[in-house]
């Protein structure tokens, strides 16, 4: 992108027409869809909320957003007027096929964009990413999606690794989710999950999301989850830790002494690995913050290579 079109993007005053519920239903009987729990589909049809999403997210026009999962373009139509560029993921051929239609329609001026990747959030990578935006174009920095409830973690894990250019988001996922991924070292809610986001980012509970702003009303509360990237513990390799954090977690009722021991080799091993770390062998996993886990990782006993 050149300094102009940035300036450009900068200074449109042009809209987009939101998705209200009668909308939404619109778009589904034109491609006669039945949501499906595989693919977690639950639509957005309240404007009020997707506005309120991206306000929270912070986002402006310097950044790249990701959506992952963008269904019928409710949270897209929110971002386009206050984003450089939206780059969407969806696994749905037919909903990915749709959604240039439904920007063109309701926001004409800002279709130039958008671009659309055909694709599961968890296979894509920073090359695909590039290949489908374009020569020049920048790389994604910051996500803004609804995900999917049954692959929220794992998503935001591999995008997080497979794409350092992101430094902020802001997530819509199950609530107690959101409640997990944000828990810090001691609460109840804290694992493996909180652990392997904390390597990556700092995160927070961003609020509430009633269940009727969604089409059909799902079973479960949502919740926002916001998160800022920052510098994974010094000297650590992310694999060795995080293979000490699901051995840690697996257990999680045994202190570490023994909840390690496959780990290390030995309940011994284990202990001689968390005191050089400087860990409590007595301690249990839900105490321990990533950087304890980068510590012990890094003190595994000779003769057991990372799992």
């Amino acid at each position: 992108m050149d300094a102009d079109a940035d300036g450009d993007r900068s200074r449109t005053t042009a809209t987009a027409r939101l998705l209200g519920p009668a909308d939404v239903r619109v778009l589904a009987e034109r491609l006669g869809l039945r949501p499906t729990k595989k693919l977690g589909q639950n639509f957005v049809h309240d404007a009020n909320t997707v506005r309120r999403i991206v306000k929270s997210a912070g986002v402006d026009g310097d950044d790249v957003v990701l959506e992952v999962g963008p269904g019928l373009g409710s949270l897209t139509l929110a971002l386009l007027p206050v984003a450089a560029r939206v780059h969407v993921v969806e696994i749905d051929p037919v909903l990915a096929g749709l959604l240039p239609d439904t920007v063109a329609e309701r926001a004409p001026e800002l279709a130039g964009r958008l671009t659309v990747t055909g694709a599961d959030a968890m296979r894509v990578g920073a090359d695909r990413l590039a290949a489908d935006a374009g020569p020049g174009a920048a790389p994604p920095t910051a996500i803004v999606a609804n995900l999917p409830y049954n692959v929220a973690v794992p998503v935001i894990l591999h995008l997080l690794a497979e794409l350092p250019s992101l430094r902020t988001g802001l997530v819509m996922v199950q609530a107690e989710v959101a409640d997990r991924l944000a828990a810090g070292p001691g609460s109840r809610e804290y694992g493996a999950p909180s652990a392997k986001l904390a390597w990556y980012a700092a995160a927070r509970r961003a609020g509430p999301v009633p269940r009727a702003v969604f089409w059909p009303v799902p079973g479960v509360d949502s919740g926002l989850l916001a998160f800022t990237r920052h510098d994974p513990p010094a000297d650590a390799d992310r694999a060795a830790t995080f293979a000490v954090v699901d051995a840690a977690f697996a257990q999680r009722r045994k202190v570490l002494r023994g909840a390690l021991s496959g780990w290390a080799g030995s309940a011994a091993a284990a202990e001689q690995a968390l005191r050089a770390a400087g860990v409590d062998p007595t301690a249990r996993a839900e105490t321990l913050a990533v950087s304890d886990f980068a510590r012990i990782a890094r003190n595994r006993p000779a003769g057991h290579p990372p799992a």
